[in-house]
């Protein structure tokens, strides 16, 4: 018995010992301290011991109170002198009457009543009134709108209106709190929060659109576009387009339009009446890991220079196929949306830095970005360019845009170069945006038909499947 008590006294003995050991030894050369209520915590995860709070500064109040009595609601009204149905002859009679085609939202941007909204949003009024915060509600004129970017403005009589200034787009940052102000589903003044979740996203990157979009996880619904995307400052840098969802409602994914590409727009249309867009003469693609292959390169991000427009500001600065675009001014081009909606900012004659990697070189050109002038039409081997009204008049034609050149070996060149092609597909063109607008908004399966005065005048059609 007393050999036990020997045994157990001396383990006792030698765990106290080890503890203790521990305790002077270990503990203090870890700095480990514990509550002053005597409990502990343990962890085994490395921790940030700072007392940082992370989100103070993301004080959405100051930037909802600015903007909000700015962003108003915007109704398209149509107008018809009969009835349409049996619902509208009970409801108006015989003398007509009107009928709400859609509604979403816009942005006060000078005290004297200029808006933007979306061209979606008035498209085909007859009518277009806008509701402010306050209820006060006005008739609005359209100044001007462009389809392809989806941008247009209106303008109202009104004076000593709140509007929200514009911001600088190309300097927010991926996680920077955005908010989102609109009307959706025609609830009035409703804002909600999020973050930037990706810069120059392209929706579609086989359509050829210019598209370069702001993401945004701030819920955006039906009745906001048109509507306000601004800093936690109260700044605009981005006009609200677009939701990405199989059901038509927020799914998480939503895109605004560039505040300096919706500003410049805006501008044009201001000063021009239409949009000037200043390109740089390239056709070029984002490098892929194909690419990278293919090519041997060395680069994994930027855009390949694949073709240079004869004449154009990159062929007199000396841009060649192949040519790695890495950096125009201070914008850093990973993809070919990233160049797209930069240079969607500039206008023609505008100059810009072009940063290059040719064979395995850095270089820098300055360009001098010159006038969208042509549009090839791919699926019928067409390239279009603008025309002039003595081109019009020599052929008698009312409008249009002209056959510069055939692309394909199967046309005959003869017959076709020189003539004006007036509608597609039944739509009046009158330039080649309008030639890009129709053909974008066209189902791959449908065919094109071109109505078209050859070079003795003689009106013509044909069609392509």
């Amino acid at each position: 018995m007393k050999k036990v008590a020997s045994l157990l006294f001396v383990s006792i003995l030698g765990g106290v010992l080890t503890l203790g050991s521990y305790k002077l030894f270990f503990d203090e050369e870890s700095g480990q301290r514990y509550p002053e209520d005597g409990t502990t915590q343990t962890s085994f995860i490395p921790v940030n011991n700072s007392n940082r709070v992370y989100g103070t500064n993301a004080d959405f109040t100051e930037a909802a109170e600015k903007t909000v009595h700015a962003v108003v609601h915007v109704k398209n009204v149509a107008v018809f002198k009969g009835p349409r149905n049996i619902w509208e002859y009970y409801q108006y009679g015989n003398s007509g009457g009107r009928a709400l085609q859609g509604a979403g939202s816009g942005v006060i941007i000078t005290p004297d009543g200029y808006i933007v909204t979306n061209n979606h949003v008035i498209d085909g009024a007859s009518e277009i009134e806008v509701t402010l915060n306050n209820n006060q509600t006005y008739k609005a004129e359209v100044i001007g709108s462009d389809p392809i970017s989806d941008i247009a403005l209106i303008k109202v009589d009104a004076e000593d209106l709140e509007y929200i200034p514009f911001g600088d787009s190309d300097n927010v940052k991926l996680g920077e709190w955005v908010l989102a102000v609109g009307n959706p589903f025609n609830l009035k003044s409703t804002v909600t929060a999020g973050i930037i979740s990706a810069k120059a996203r392209d929706l579609n990157a086989r359509d050829n659109s210019p598209q370069s979009f702001i993401q945004t996880d701030a819920a955006i619904n039906p009745g906001n576009s048109g509507g306000a995307l601004v800093n936690i400052n109260g700044e605009l840098i981005g006009i609200n387009t677009a939701i990405s969802s199989p059901s038509g409602s927020y799914i998480g994914y939503a895109f605004a339009v560039p505040s300096n590409n919706a500003r410049k727009i805006v501008e044009d249309i201001m000063e021009y009446g239409d949009v000037q867009q200043g390109i740089l003469g390239i056709r070029g693609m984002g490098i892929s890991p194909a690419a990278i292959r293919e090519l041997d390169l060395e680069e994994t991000q930027g855009v390949i220079v694949s073709d240079v427009t004869p004449g154009s500001g990159a062929a007199k600065a000396g841009l060649r196929q192949k040519d790695i675009i890495k950096r125009i001014d201070n914008v850093q081009i990973t993809k070919f949306s990233d160049l797209t909606g930069y240079i969607n900012s500039k206008r023609p004659g505008d100059e810009v830095r072009v940063q290059i990697v040719r064979d395995g070189d850095e270089k820098e050109v300055n360009v001098k970005l010159s006038k969208l002038e042509t549009y090839s039409i791919a699926a019928i081997g067409l390239e279009v360019a603008n025309v002039t009204e003595e081109e019009l008049e020599a052929v008698n034609a009312p409008n249009g845009v002209k056959i510069n050149r055939t692309l394909a070996e199967n046309l005959p060149s003869a017959d076709l170069v020189g003539g004006i092609i007036s509608e597609i597909n039944n739509q009046k063109v009158n330039s080649i945006r309008d030639v890009r607008q129709v053909i974008q908004e066209r189902r791959t399966s449908d065919p094109i038909v071109i109505t078209f005065y050859d070079r003795n005048g003689e009106k013509q059609r044909m069609a392509w499947r």
